[in-house]
């Protein structure tokens, strides 16, 4: 794997002149024209990557996933995550679709609220296959905003920095407001991802798969469901208000009750086989969520 160190060197493989500011750039997809490189099977790069892509003439891997992107969609990428393009380098005339880049280094946003913040929003680490698709007034928005920032990097000054990072500071709240959309519109389809890892985790207990693996985590889930972990969180938290964690421990508490209720086994024995390494961890967890511990609560039975 190769990392992409500058945006100047980035430039230089996409066959595009370089950049008028070193750490940051709106690059027109159209304008591209990726070199033939081995770099382009599997690459990471020292910067921040946000995509409006229309009719890409490319196939988009990240992870183990490839993802064909359509009219209007987005995608992040945050520094050190690998990915790999499939380029057809017998139509190099040919440009890879139409639509922008916008790339910016961490050190553009040193001393600046964003650099605290960027790190709160979670579609940076989701998979391509979670790409947000945008409305038309919603591709308006985004463009403007583009455009406005290499607009504004064309004559440099002592504002040009704060300028810009206001500008991508609302282009991820317009995001992050857009992905709400999404979740809140692909309702039907999200309410079958729950009753899918609902049955997740059911046969996870019930097949006693805690007695070779432990708790059951959010990345054995996500796994398992062909998704991120922090999209299937926020897909969960904008369903129930919970988010995959929770939802884990709400399961673990009902199996405990059951448990509890419907066998002798000793608080040990039923933690040990819910996944627990300590009696201790299932008592904490149990007091938190129900504000009594497992004994108290088997008593109320008797």
């Amino acid at each position: 794997m190769q990392t992409i160190n500058s945006l100047s060197e980035f430039h230089r493989l996409l066959s595009i002149p370089p950049p008028l500011h070193p750490l940051v750039s709106v690059v027109s997809v159209s304008e591209i024209h990726a070199i033939q490189s081995d770099v382009w099977k599997s690459f990471s790069t020292d910067f921040y990557a946000i995509s409006l892509k229309n009719n890409l003439q490319s196939k988009i891997k990240y992870g183990q996933q490839y993802y064909d992107f359509d009219k209007g969609t987005m995608n992040f990428i945050a520094p050190k995550q690998v990915q790999s393009v499939e380029i057809d380098q017998t139509n190099t005339s040919e440009t890879l679709g139409e639509g922008y880049v916008l790339m910016f280094h961490p050190d553009f946003l040193r001393k600046h609220p964003l650099q605290a913040t960027i790190k709160n929003y979670n579609f940076f680490s989701y998979a391509v296959n979670e790409a947000l698709h945008l409305s038309v007034q919603e591709e308006k928005n985004v463009i403007e905003i583009f455009q406005k920032i290499e607009k504004e990097y064309q004559h440099i000054d002592h504002h040009t920095q704060d300028i810009i990072l206001s500008q991508i500071d609302l282009l991820l709240n317009y995001c992050n407001r857009f992905y709400q959309r999404q979740f809140i519109t692909r309702k039907a389809t999200n309410n079958d991802l729950l009753s899918k890892m609902e049955q997740l985790l059911n046969d996870y207990f019930d097949d006693k798969i805690t007695l070779k693996n432990g708790l059951p985590t959010v990345e054995y889930l996500a796994s398992q469901l062909n998704l991120s972990a922090n999209y299937l969180s926020d897909t969960l938290r904008s369903l129930t208000g919970q988010n995959a964690q929770q939802h884990i421990h709400g399961k673990l508490i009902e199996k405990a009750k059951e448990k509890l209720s419907a066998t002798d086994l000793t608080v040990g024995e039923i933690a040990y086989e819910l996944g627990f390494e300590h009696p201790q961890s299932l008592n904490r967890l149990f007091k938190k969520k129900t504000e009594m511990s497992p004994l108290e609560f088997r008593q109320s039975f008797n």
